[in-house]
């Protein structure tokens, strides 16, 4: 009796987050481990089919890095990276769109079939949704030219008219972060910026972006449930947060000035992390919010509370 209380407790504490957000969007960037390990895709896709049949609307940006090195080595094209970057020319944008759009894409199409819900898989190239232009890097530090990065792009703008008929509808678009610009190119474009550009697009309520790290860290090295936006500049200016979070907290800073509500970097290791960022107290990972809020729990103004309207 005491384990089925315990249940209904947990209901409980989600029954105002279900509340808030039913008929909400929220974007959802997908990558790292929690695409690769078969226990982590079976829970994601689990959290996804839960959160539509609870009335929230789903929107999924993937990646697919580790894939195309995959099958670039089986092919025997060498991966080379600049600051990160996939280095694609022609022949490279052709395997990337293939791993991208048929393989990736329909596997996770596939996976929330499974789990009983239904999925709708996309390219930013179907309804023309992701508008791309060539990605031109900044100059190296000495002056001289960067190395082009071929068929790597920037979004140059959002067409959202193809999701706006699919969002409240039984489907979950999923979405692969391919771009074409006006002449017809091929682009291949970061997955985390892609999302962002979506969730301000949509007017989502909120942006998570799944990684494999438990959040941003200070100076310290301890994980922090809630950064403001002032301190997320100040960390990344003094290499508190470097390497690969850099372009996380980027994306997270622009979507909350894009008019994004809430940005969640979550930890995609845990088994339903999904669910335990909307729809508990403490949620996991980092909610950056704007500005400099107060202390509190995650995003929460001291004292608030989940019926109040102010809760993460």
């Amino acid at each position: 009796m005491d384990q089925l209380i315990a249940k209904a407790k947990v209901l409980l504490e989600a029954l105002p987050y279900m509340q808030r957000f039913r008929g909400r969007t929220v974007v959802i960037k997908y990558g790292g481990h929690a695409m690769i390990d078969g226990a982590l895709k079976q829970s994601f896709a689990e959290d996804l089919v839960l959160l539509k049949s609870l009335g929230l609307n789903p929107v999924i940006v993937h990646g697919g890095g580790p894939q195309i090195g995959k099958l670039l080595d089986r092919m025997g094209i060498e991966s080379k990276f600049v600051r990160g970057m996939r280095v694609t020319d022609f022949e490279t944008m052709e395997i990337v769109e293939m791993v991208l759009v048929g393989q990736v894409n329909k596997g996770i199409v596939a996976a929330i079939h499974k789990c009983g819900g239904k999925a709708l898989g996309l390219s930013g190239k179907d309804g023309h949704l992701i508008v791309a232009r060539k990605h031109v890097p900044a100059p190296n530090s000495d002056g001289t030219v960067a190395v082009d990065l071929g068929m790597v792009g920037d979004v140059a703008s959002i067409q959202p008219e193809i999701l706006d008929r699919l969002v409240g509808t039984d489907f979950i678009p999923v979405i692969a972060p391919i771009g074409l610009d006006g002449e017809g190119h091929t682009y291949n474009i970061n997955a985390d910026v892609v999302a962002s550009k979506l969730a301000q697009a949509l007017g989502a309520e909120k942006l998570i972006l799944l990684t494999d790290v438990e959040g941003i860290r200070d100076d310290g090295g301890n994980v922090q449930a809630f950064v403001g936006t002032t301190q997320a500049r100040k960390w990344i200016a003094d290499g508190t947060i470097n390497e690969g979070m850099i372009p996380k907290v980027e994306c997270a800073l622009q979507a909350l000035e894009g008019s994004v509500k809430q940005v969640h970097i979550i930890d995609g290791r845990i088994s339903h992390a999904l669910l335990l960022e909307i729809f508990t107290e403490r949620g996991v990972g980092t909610e950056v919010v704007l500005g400099d809020p107060p202390p509190g729990e995650k995003g929460r103004p001291a004292g608030a509370t989940a019926a109040s309207g102010t809760s993460k």
